[in-house]
């Protein structure tokens, strides 16, 4: 049920706020819900009863360093507004703590539908779901054809390095939630130590892109109306953005996967190999260690699946369907351990 207190959340402070930076309509008394299916940033629906908005903070108790940065969600996406991307429009950002207790940004609620489970695609029809993965593959090349510099982003991040960061970074969040020992991490950071690619693709990068991040039209679910969730946005490798889709990817021959749950594995979407090859061939570039972005992919989840599930043991998870996420763990790192062994990019294989 809507209410003006949901979660800790006021309503009445969030419409004094909002009532100051929306300039399309007078904001009316708010009534909130919390949208399920977020594991990480709280997300919630706000009304006035004639206008509806999405609320996003960050998560309530611990949070890694450098995680959770409503900022630069915001940025990304008033950034990306009116490009080949399709975004929410921005409403404001509100960094003062004594609103709701966190920082926060408020965006326009986009009324389509989001693609979460094996039973949402199911209503899909075999070409929808190729289409689909063809309107999302168009969507990343696009994204990562973009010149920063030309939506006022060419200080977002710094490409040279990128992934030596990368794997510095994730290793880091790993020590800070750990909760039990883990001796594939150590090893699968060496591997990928050993094996960084020496040529970069450089752009902007979304870092968790995947099918559940979009907002189709609901009778046309071809059609991609915003992609979503754009905390991890940097400028960086953007093959990088492929490994976490193909690390999302469902296949039906696998184990299941409570994040994804098994959205992908039906008839008419295709196989992670095909995923690779539309992308690439999209873009017109050829990435000959592959497979060391898809292990990347499985080992950075992998970690950032071990912060929620530790958040989630200490009882500072919002929502539903917490419990089972740290069961992903070690399938994850045992997945990315039989990639690197089996690839043949050297110095990955062990």
């Amino acid at each position: 049920m809507n209410a003006t207190t949901v979660d800790g959340l006021d309503c009445v402070r969030v419409r004094e706020w909002l009532d100051t930076v929306e300039t399309t309509c007078a904001v009316g008394a708010l009534t909130a819900r919390l949208i399920a299916g977020g594991r990480s940033n709280p997300t919630y629906e706000l009304t006035d009863g004639s206008n509806f908005w999405i609320l996003r903070r960050p998560p309530h108790g611990h949070v890694l360093p450098t995680a959770h940065d409503m900022g630069r969600e915001y940025r990304a996406l008033s950034s990306l507004a009116g490009t080949s991307v399709p975004v929410p429009r921005t409403t404001g950002l509100c960094q003062d703590p004594n609103v709701i207790g966190a920082p926060f940004y408020v965006m326009d609620k986009l009324h389509g539908t989001t693609l979460r489970t094996r039973h949402d695609t199911a209503q899909l029809t075999r070409t929808q779901r190729a289409g689909l993965a063809d309107s999302m593959m168009t969507t990343l090349a696009d994204l990562h054809s973009i010149d920063p510099a030309e939506v006022g982003l060419s200080e977002w991040g710094n490409p040279d390095g990128f992934l030596t960061r990368q794997l510095h970074r994730w290793q880091r969040q790993w020590d800070a939630s750990a909760t039990s020992e883990r001796p594939e991490v150590a090893e699968l950071h060496r591997r990928l130590t050993a094996s960084l690619p020496t040529r970069s693709y450089p752009g902007i990068v979304h870092g968790d892109f995947k099918i559940d991040n979009m907002m189709v039209d609901a009778s046309d679910p071809t059609c991609i109306l915003g992609v979503l969730d754009w905390e991890m946005s940097t400028l960086g490798d953007t093959v990088t953005d492929l490994g976490i889709l193909c690390s999302f990817w469902d296949h039906e021959d696998e184990f299941f996967n409570p994040i994804t749950a098994g959205a992908t594995a039906l008839p008419g979407f295709p196989t992670r190999d095909e995923l690779v090859q539309r992308y690439l061939t999209t873009r017109g570039i050829d990435v000959p260690n592959i497979d060391w972005y898809l292990v990347f992919a499985d080992f950075k989840i992998a970690v950032i699946l071990q912060g929620i599930h530790a958040r989630h043991a200490q009882g500072h998870t919002q929502g539903k369907d917490f419990a089972d996420v740290g069961d992903m763990v070690e399938p994850l790192l045992g997945r990315a351990l039989e990639r690197a062994s089996a690839s043949h990019v050297p110095g990955l294989t062990g």
